[in-house]
């Protein structure tokens, strides 16, 4: 089950951040909220999206528009990161002269 928080109880657990901050963070679509009867509900995703959005806000003076190009692209980080380890497990599951040839070509290729 996944554990979900109201606008009252993110505002409540995230010191830093107003009620209106939050309101921007959705109108600009950095966070994206689950629609519910009782409103918006947020993840735990959310709670940590929230608190870099908040730290950057701060410490970089970003605005939201800033801020949405920041949290772009460490999404794509991520995805690439995932996309990585996915890689890195197939070949971790072939046998070894299979994986040497691999090691081998990535090596050369970072020569290049």
């Amino acid at each position: 089950m996944t554990v979900t928080f109201s606008e009252d109880q993110l505002v409540t657990a995230i010191a830093r951040l107003t009620r209106h901050q939050l309101m921007s963070f959705v109108e600009a679509r950095i966070v994206s909220p689950i629609r519910s009867e009782q409103g918006n509900m947020y993840r735990q995703i959310d709670v940590v999206r929230i608190e870099l959005l908040c730290e950057l806000s701060e410490q970089f003076d970003l605005n939201n528009d800033g801020l949405a190009v920041v949290m772009s692209l460490i999404d794509q980080l991520h995805g690439v990161r995932a996309e990585l380890r996915a890689v890195l497990d197939v070949v971790a599951a072939e046998p070894p002269d299979v994986r040497e040839r691999v090691s081998d070509a990535i090596s050369a290729a970072r020569c290049e």
